[in-house]
C-alpha cells in the first residue's frame, strides 16, 4: 500500500500502529484467528520458511502421511515435524494484552455510523479492464484479483494498482473461462470464478493454473465467496439455491456438495463473514402480478437459518431512502455493507445481529459500482462505470 494510503489509516500514530500489529502480526492469516497460547490449537508455529500459522491450520493445511504442508503465503514445501513455537509474537501479545486500542475501541462503540471513506486511489481503466463484474482479495498479501470481459478473464493487480498478471484465458475447456460472473479467494490461496457460460465454478492457483472445475447440476452460478474453512459458496440465479461445496485443492477432487439454501428468488451476490460466520445473500425479486422487482439482502445464520432480511421496499419505508441493492460484503468488524449501484454509493447496516442502523459510507466518485471487498482500513470497489478500481480509506 502507498505511503499515502497508510498516513490516512492512520498507521503513523501510536493506536494506529497498536491496530497493525494486532491486526497482521497477531492472528492466524489462514483462518484470521487471534493466536492465543491458552488454546493449543491457537499457538503460533514457525514454519521451516519463516511464516506463521497456528496449530490447527498447520493441521488442516498439511498431508497426513507425508507429514509435510505446502506454505499458503510462499509455496515452499515445509515438514510439519520442523514447525516450532513462536515464543515472540506469544510475548508481543502477552506485552499488548493490557494496551487498549484507543481507535479500535471507539469504532466498536460508534460502529461505522457517520463516517464516509475518502478515495485513495484508482486504477485499471478501459484496455486493461473490460466491463468488470467482481473482485476479491488476498488478505495475506493484499493481492486483487478482478474478473472482467477480457481475452483473459481473470487480471492480478498488487495492493499498489500495478498489474502482474493474467489468466483464465476465454474459451470452453476445463481451464478456460467463457463468461466470467464473480471471483473469491480462499483461504488457503486458491482463486474460484463462477463461469455462467459453462455453468460451472473453475478454481486455480494464485498464479492461474487450473485445478479444478466443478459442475455441480448448476443452471446458471452467479455469486461466489469462501467462508473461513476454504469451503466455496455459490448462488445459482436460475435454480434459486445456495451451494456450498468442499475441495482438495492438492488433488484437484470435489468432497462434498450440498445445496444450503433454497426456494430463494434469483440470488445474485453471496458474502461470507469471516468473524461471525454469517452469510448474505442479495436476491432479485420479480412479482409478476404487480409487475414490479426490487433486491431482497438476506443474512444467514452459521447453520443457515434466517437472521436478518430487509429490501429495498422496506427500507424506503423504515428508512425514508431508496436503495438499489446490488451487492453485498462484510468488513472485518462484521459490519454488512451493501452496495447502491444506482445512486453510485454504499451503504453500511452495522452487526445486523445487534439491530441494523443504516448509514452511507462512500458517497462519491463512484458511477456504477458493481462489487467490493475490504483490505485492513481501506474498502475496494470496482466501478464498471468507468472500468475501474477504486480504494477508499
Amino acid at each position: 500500500m502507498t505511503d499515502s494510503c497508510r498516513r490516512q489509516g492512520d498507521i503513523t500514530r501510536p493506536e494506529g500502529t497498536l491496530r497493525e500489529i494486532r491486526i497482521n502480526l497477531l492472528e492466524c492469516k489462514v483462518c484470521f484467528e487471534k493466536f492465543n497460547t491458552q488454546q493449543a490449537e491457537r499457538r503460533p508455529q514457525n514454519l521451516s520458511c519463516g511464516h506463521v500459522l497456528c496449530v490447527e491450520c498447520v493441521g488442516a493445511l498439511s498431508h497426513p502421511l507425508l507429514r509435510k504442508l505446502e506454505c499458503p503465503f510462499c509455496r515452499q514445501l515445509c515438514p510439519v515435524d520442523a514447525t516450532s513455537h513462536c515464543q515472540p509474537l506469544c510475548d508481543l501479545q502477552e506485552l499488548l494484552l493490557f494496551t487498549p486500542d484507543k481507535q479500535e475501541d471507539e469504532e466498536e462503540a460508534s460502529g461505522v455510523s457517520g463516517k464516509t471513506l475518502q478515495l485513495s486511489l484508482t486504477f485499471g481503466g478501459w484496455g486493461t479492464l473490460i466491463n468488470p463484474t467482481g473482485l476479491a482479495v488476498m488478505p495475506s498479501s493484499g493481492t486483487l484479483f478482478v474478473v472482467h470481459e477480457g481475452e483473459k478473464s481473470v487480471v492480478v493487480f498488487t495492493p499498489q494498482g500495478k498489474k502482474r498478471h493474467a489468466f483464465g484465458k476465454r474459451g470452453h475447456a476445463a481451464d478456460e473461462v467463457c463468461y466470467p460472473v464473480d471471483v473469491a479467494v480462499t483461504s488457503c490461496g486458491h482463486v474460484a470464478v463462477t463461469d455462467a457460460g459453462d455453468k460451472s465454478v473453475k478454481v486455480f492457483t494464485s498464479r492461474g493454473n487450473h485445478v479444478i472445475t466443478v459442475k455441480a447440476g448448476f443452471s446458471m452460478p452467479w455469486g461466489v465467496d469462501t467462508d473461513s474453512n476454504g469451503r466455496i459458496l455459490v448462488s445459482d440465479v436460475q435454480a434459486g439455491t445456495l451451494s456450498r461445496i468442499k475441495v482438495d485443492y492438492k488433488h484437484g477432487v470435489t468432497l462434498e456438495e450440498g445445496t444450503v439454501a433454497s426456494q430463494l428468488d434469483n440470488p445474485k451476490a453471496v458474502a461470507c463473514c469471516r468473524t461471525s460466520c454469517h452469510t448474505a445473500v442479495m436476491e432479485h425479486v420479480t412479482e409478476h402480478i404487480r409487475k414490479q422487482s426490487y433486491s431482497r439482502l438476506t443474512v444467514f445464520t452459521p447453520d443457515f437459518h434466517i437472521l436478518y432480511q430487509t429490501d429495498n421496499l422496506s427500507l424506503s419505508l423504515t428508512a425514508s431512502v431508496t436503495i438499489n441493492m446490488s451487492a453485498v460484503t462484510f468488513d472485518r468488524n462484521g459490519h454488512l455493507l451493501v452496495v447502491d449501484s444506482h445512486r453510485g454509493m454504499i451503504w453500511t447496516f452495522g452487526r445486523v445481529q445487534s439491530g441494523a442502523a443504516l448509514a452511507p459510507l462512500v458517497a462519491e466518485h463512484l458511477i456504477r459500482p458493481v462489487g467490493l471487498v475490504p483490505l485492513n482500513n481501506t474498502l475496494l470497489i470496482v466501478d464498471g462505470g468507468d472500468h475501474t478500481v477504486k480504494l477508499y480509506s
